[in-house]
């Protein structure tokens, strides 16, 4: 394993020793029935680490030209990091051999009615990916640092369905980052306190 391995494990383990209050959640918005779901959170192993994103397509159903992370529904039988590696692998090419699973976060509740467990991994910088079209408009990497550091978490406030609901927006490059991918950005900052290493 990694030095970067290391650090992010022993992070992850300390952080996730405690219980936080009012980590973010979208569970009040929620309908009746919950589907699980699961995303991978791809570190690369570099010395100023990123994190893979993607773009959505425009002509998706759900979250159409919205940035996250790779992932989706669970398949029967199969648990949060199984899902989160075979959706990376179906979605970019990402082997699950070349992922170093690091844990499973905090889950996100949204209002459109998903569970989402955020699968911590590092991966190998630079392996070539290959987009799934179809799920995938484009990706690209963002540093790891810059998604943690609070400082970028821009706090906003909109609208759903009639009622005023506050929101994170993280903006890198052009890249708007918010919704259901910042909650989970931001839920993991409190977490690793990355930016005090």
């Amino acid at each position: 394993m990694s030095e970067l391995f290391d650090r992010l494990k022993r992070l992850f383990d300390e952080g996730h020793g405690a219980e936080l209050a009012d980590l973010r959640s979208d569970a009040r918005f929620a309908p009746p029935e919950i589907r699980p779901a699961a995303v991978l959170i791809a570190v690369t192993d570099r010395p100023d680490p990123g994190v893979i994103l993607i773009h959505r397509p425009e002509a998706m159903r759900a979250h159409p030209g919205q940035i996250a992370f790779p992932g989706g529904k669970l398949d029967p039988g199969e648990g949060a990091v199984q899902a989160a590696l075979r959706e990376a692998h179906e979605e970019l090419a990402i082997s699950p051999s070349e992922v170093c699973v690091i844990g499973a976060s905090d889950r996100f509740v949204t209002g459109t009615g998903y569970d989402v467990t955020p699968v911590l991994g590092l991966m190998p910088p630079d392996i070539p990916l290959a987009p799934n079209p179809h799920e995938v408009a484009s990706w690209f990497e963002a540093p790891l640092g810059f998604l943690l550091d609070p400082a970028n978490h821009l706090h906003k406030t909109g609208e759903w369905r009639g009622h005023p609901r506050s929101y994170i927006e993280i903006d890198w490059q052009g890249h708007r980052i918010w919704g259901i991918t910042a909650a989970i950005i931001a839920n993991l900052s409190r977490r690793l306190a990355w930016s005090g290493h």
